[in-house]
């Protein structure tokens, strides 16, 4: 089964927001200072990630790039929609389920992890790395929801979608793809996503807010630019 470890993430998250609604009552003071917490732990991760780059240039380029596309399409404003509509149907008016979920989708999608986790999958069968991030994002589901509200369960369904997408075009075009080029993405896509990660982490913490949806191009426009450079330079 291909899809199992994309499964299980998704079910995790699904699970953990369930309890994450039952833990609500906890003090606002708790809430603010776990997730700062996790915030401090995310920006780490994001630094970690982002200095593994070989051209810190090309990443930049692409970060831009993939920005003007992505306020141009309106990508963060759309996700934003589809979660107030959401919101409209499944939450009480005047709460936060849009933002609980663009953050926690933007927080489980982006990241080395759920990529090389559905190549894995794809490619080998090996979910092992999916279900280690499964475990992750459980348990910060569970704070998320007590903080950010409902709408962190529906993170769960991107997720399954995200990584399932993956590991099933793995299966069937990764064997087309040599290996020194695969491992070179690899790399570059998470030192980008990375520095997305950053600022998902400063958006959680409170510092500032940035529109993180947006950069997401940058991710097709670095596959294309590493590609080029693979093949013709």
């Amino acid at each position: 089964m291909i899809l199992l470890g994309s499964f299980v993430n998704g079910l995790t998250i699904f699970v953990g927001s369930l309890l994450g609604g039952v833990l609500r009552n906890i003090s606002e003071q708790m809430k603010d200072t776990v997730t700062k917490g996790i915030g401090l732990g995310v920006t780490v991760l994001g630094i970690q990630m982002a200095l593994k780059t070989s051209s810190f240039i090309v990443i930049l380029i692409s970060l831009c790039l993939g920005a003007m596309v992505g306020e141009a399409c309106k990508i963060e404003d759309r996700m934003n929609a589809f979660g107030l509509k959401l919101e409209k149907r499944y939450a009480k008016p005047g709460s936060n389920f849009a933002e609980g979920f663009v953050t926690a989708s933007l927080i489980f999608l982006i990241g080395s992890m759920g990529i090389i986790g559905g190549i894995e999958s794809g490619i080998a069968n090996n979910h092992q790395t999916l279900l280690t991030k499964a475990v992750m994002d459980g348990f910060m589901s569970i704070m998320l929801t007590a903080t950010l509200g409902v709408g962190v369960l529906f993170s769960a369904f991107p997720v399954f979608i995200y990584e399932g997408i993956i590991a099933v075009l793995a299966s069937v075009l990764m064997q087309y793809v040599p290996k020194e080029l695969l491992d070179l993405l690899l790399t570059e896509i998470t030192s980008i996503g990375g520095l997305m990660v950053l600022g998902i982490s400063l958006n959680v913490i409170g510092i500032t807010k940035i529109r993180v949806s947006n950069y997401l191009p940058g991710l097709l426009i670095l596959i294309g630019v590493v590609t080029c450079q693979y093949y013709f330079f």
